[in-house]
């Protein structure tokens, strides 16, 4: 089973998606942590993200083993991920990697911005997980606070950063954010991550049933 799980940044997608993938005991991929990985690497090689070719060979020579470095969480690999994604070269480095990952028995639960349009079209159940921008960078605001708290923060300075990172994902030429035609909606605006996976598994287990009437 391949469950794909899209949206915008900080809408709880991450988190959804791996309690997801232990309550059916399928392999979990943050393919978000696949472009992090990237520009992690391409700013070590002293190289420039918004530069394709210096993207390509830090792409080419990934480790998926690093995949879990903390480094990859830091907000500001998060905006350079944001654009070593929109290079067409990077992506199709990558997009081999996540569709073997989606194959191996008994199944995964990916989550990323083209999961369900691109990378799994034909996966079994698709969610889109969304929320207001104001919400998603409060959520942000508090785990950059948490995470540093002699850092000076500003919560109007992480609203403009999800807001930029929403348009450059969702104009993008490849693979743009957007919610594919047969995805499920969860709006977690309102939900704490407990109702979120719990409103989840309800969407997945209709999207399951539904399918197996029409089998």
């Amino acid at each position: 089973m391949i469950i794909a799980i899209d949206g915008p940044a900080a809408s709880g997608k991450g988190t959804v998606a791996k309690r997801i993938a232990a309550h059916y005991g399928l392999r979990h991929l943050d393919t978000g942590a696949l472009y992090r990985a990237v520009a992690r690497d391409t700013l070590a090689q002293g190289g420039d993200v918004a530069e394709a070719s210096a993207a390509v060979t830090a792409a080419s020579h990934l480790d998926v083993a690093t995949l879990e470095d903390p480094v990859l969480r830091s907000s500001g690999l998060g905006e350079a991920a944001s654009i070593v994604a929109r290079h067409p070269e990077v992506r199709a480095v990558l997009v081999t990697y996540q569709r073997e990952f989606a194959r191996i028995p008994p199944g995964a639960v990916i989550d990323g911005r083209d999961i369900g349009t691109v990378i799994c079209p034909d996966a079994d159940v698709k969610l889109f997980v969304t929320a207001t921008a104001e919400q998603r960078a409060h959520r942000r605001f508090l785990e950059l606070v948490a995470s540093g708290p002699s850092r000076t923060v500003l919560e109007a300075d992480v609203l403009a950063d999800i807001k930029d990172r929403d348009h450059r994902d969702t104009i993008r030429a490849t693979a743009p954010l957007r919610q594919a035609e047969d995805a499920a909606l969860l709006d977690t605006t309102n939900l704490d991550i407990d109702a979120a996976f719990r409103a989840a598994i309800d969407l997945i287990e209709a999207a399951m049933g539904n399918a197996g009437r029409a089998g």
